[in-house]
């Protein structure tokens, strides 16, 4: 599907009616025809110098796929790959971030990398480390940004500093539809622990325009560090209103602290690749800012407090701070 036929498909009328009385086999055409549509208006926005589109028409084609995801079945499509899911950030977006905690242009660290994948190792301690960082962390219903929902979203800000401490740290509960999450539960809540009776009532995050505004305004005052970042990107992409565009502008700065530990964290590679070496609890076990018998507690909150820990950890192994 190309850019027009995607814009064509988005902006025509929709019956969902029509679509769910042709049951399973009519929804999911559907849902394979929006997202298709999705994909290739995501890579227009993210190539083209002009993409000729508003950003929402995306968010809203993603919204009503949900919809679709929904009657469907989250556990039939948990294995389906996501077109809308980044795995990692762009060597720009590197650049960026490093610049961004060094309090100079990406450009130069461009010119420093010049495209050589182990040049950030070296990028990453040439200058000192300075300025504020918000952290922040999801929890999600799936992996596909495009079918699933926000769940639970915690932050806090952090001084880039060797005695600084997180601060101002909030969390906050995203609801969902009552059909058919009521009945079948809460997704992932194995890993999670999010249940029925912590979302209940909640406003849902796409539907909550305060929540949204407060964080996109603080996501333009301060560089964002998640860990795994490409994935929370992913999910803000298409759930936070004006994010997309911000990030487009140059507005927002996005920082992977796994990609700060891989290329920091001289053990990565000595470890076995199946024993996860960068994921963070292993990570911050290494780093001592978990102890044993402690482990990750994938709420969003928490986890932004030990990722930023974390990363302060290993700053001060290789004494990156400004004095």
């Amino acid at each position: 599907m190309n850019v027009n036929q995607a814009l064509e498909y988005a902006n025509a009328f929709y019956i969902p009616e029509f679509i769910f009385a042709g049951g399973y086999e009519s929804i999911e055409a559907e849902r394979v025809k929006g997202e298709e549509a999705l994909k290739a208006l995501l890579d227009e926005w993210r190539t083209a110098e002009n993409p000729g589109f508003d950003f929402e028409v995306v968010r809203e084609l993603a919204d009503r796929n949900r919809g679709l995801c929904d009657a469907i079945g989250e556990a039939r499509l948990r294995n389906v790959t996501s077109s809308a899911l980044s795995r990692s950030l762009s060597d720009a977006d590197r650049c960026a971030g490093i610049a961004a905690m060094q309090g100079r242009t990406a450009a130069s660290v461009a010119r420093e990398v010049r495209g050589d994948r182990d040049g950030y190792a070296v990028a990453y301690v040439r200058k000192p480390i300075k300025g504020t960082v918000l952290g922040i962390d999801i929890e999600t219903t799936g992996t596909a940004p495009e079918r699933g929902y926000i769940i639970n979203v915690g932050w806090e800000t952090m001084e880039l500093a060797s005695d600084s401490a997180p601060q101002d740290g909030e969390a906050v509960f995203c609801g969902l539809p009552e059909d058919p999450y009521k009945q079948t539960g809460v997704p992932l809540e194995h890993i999670h622990h999010i249940n029925w009776d912590m979302v209940e009532g909640k406003t849902p995050f796409r539907e909550d325009a305060a929540l949204q505004e407060r964080l996109l305004k603080l996501m333009k005052k301060h560089p964002i560090m998640a860990h795994n970042a490409a994935f929370e990107d992913s999910w803000f992409t298409l759930h936070l209103a004006g994010y997309a565009e911000a990030r487009r502008a140059g507005k927002i700065v996005v920082i992977d602290s796994r990609d700060i530990c891989r290329k920091l964290d001289g053990e990565v590679n000595a470890l076995p690749r199946e024993s996860a070496p960068a994921a963070l609890e292993n990570w911050a076990r290494r780093r001592g800012t978990l102890v044993e018998g402690e482990v990750e507690r994938h709420l969003g909150l928490d986890d932004t407090d030990l990722m930023l820990r974390t990363v302060q950890a290993e700053m001060n192994r290789k004494s990156m701070f400004a004095k």
